[in-house]
């Protein structure tokens, strides 16, 4: 079941990063959830960068755990 709660927060965080840093490529402007970041769009894009990073490494190792369980096909 935890793996099952990861591999959710993985998507989620691969999702809603990911768009913001799309977003954030097309208008620099709007710097989305982390806009409360200082050091301007470099900051902001490694940011956006990493923590979708995080999401997609997240996933991918809470479904590779749960598959060892035998919990996916």
């Amino acid at each position: 079941m935890k793996y099952d709660i990861l591999q959710i927060l993985g998507a989620v965080l691969t999702v809603v990063f990911g768009q913001g840093a799309i977003r954030l490529l097309i208008d620099h402007d709007h710097s989305g959830l982390l806009g409360w970041l200082p050091g301007g769009f470099p900051v902001l894009i490694v940011a956006y960068v990493a923590l979708t990073a995080v999401g997609v490494l997240l996933a991918g190792w809470s479904h590779t755990r749960a598959k060892e369980l035998g919990r996916r096909g």
